[in-house]
């Protein structure tokens, strides 16, 4: 549990500042960025160092860290979906008070808000443990003695990093769908908020075919991650079998 702990607090820590936030503290973690990354960088070692010394090694990272990005696509896939029919079900006003469409596009808004940073996060976990995965396979390399198992070893490693990258570009594709799905989405919210009567509703009519071709694709290209994923843990754990029964 410490471990876990652990290494939220530096995924927390390791977020950048917006682009437009000129707080204090969004000033501070841009002029501090280079020792925050090396502070972030010591923290994940510790951090591997801690699960490996309790035999996870970081393969089996990397797989529950993809089941766990694929598992926050599938619950941003359900959400921006129900998001999507909410949307439309409440654009076919009925006399239902307007400060309680609001509310539940509101909470809509709010609840797919969270699962695209639940995406983010899960992304930049699994990118996280692929590179350090990589770096010690590489490095380890060079403690061969014999070439041809260095080099079949190097064409594996090669091949995985192959894999891993269409995979974490599948998911940043699909990552990068959502910010557009939310900026429609929120500024019908504060329309909504702001005029709250009949127009407000007409506009919702009229961006309804927009929000749906929008999650459409987002659904479509979160899907796709998905199968990227079943298919790299099956092929991870297909190269795990075939090393324990060699």
């Amino acid at each position: 549990m410490s471990s876990i702990v652990l290494e939220n607090d530096c995924t927390r820590m390791a977020k950048p500042p917006a682009k437009n936030d000129l707080s204090l503290s969004g000033i501070s973690r841009g002029v501090l960025a280079p020792l925050i990354r090396l502070l972030i960088w010591k923290c994940q070692k510790i951090y591997f160092h801690t699960v490996e010394s309790i035999g996870h090694h970081k393969r089996d990272i990397l797989v529950l860290r993809v089941e766990n990005a694929r598992d926050t696509l599938e619950e941003a896939k359900q959400q921006f979906q129900g998001a999507l029919d909410k949307f439309s079900a409440l654009t076919q006003f009925d006399g239902q008070a307007l400060e309680d469409i609001y509310r539940q596009l509101k909470i809509e808004f709010d609840y797919s808000r969270a699962k695209a940073q639940a995406v983010s996060d899960r992304i930049d976990a699994v990118q996280d443990v692929a590179e350090a995965l990589f770096a010690e396979w590489e490095g380890e390399l060079e403690h061969y003695s014999n070439r041809s198992l260095r080099s079949s070893s190097r064409q594996k490693l090669k091949l995985t990093q192959q894999h891993c990258g269409q995979l974490i570009s599948a998911m940043r594709r699909a990552e990068g769908k959502i910010d557009p799905v939310l900026r429609v989405f929120h500024d019908q919210v504060l329309f909504l908020k702001h005029n709250l009567n009949a127009k407000a509703i007409a506009a919702l009519e009229n961006e309804l075919i927009t929000v749906t071709i929008s999650i459409s694709g987002l659904i479509t290209a979160m899907e796709r991650s998905i199968s990227r994923a079943d298919a790299f843990v099956s092929a991870l754990n297909g190269q795990k079998a075939l090393s324990a029964n060699g």
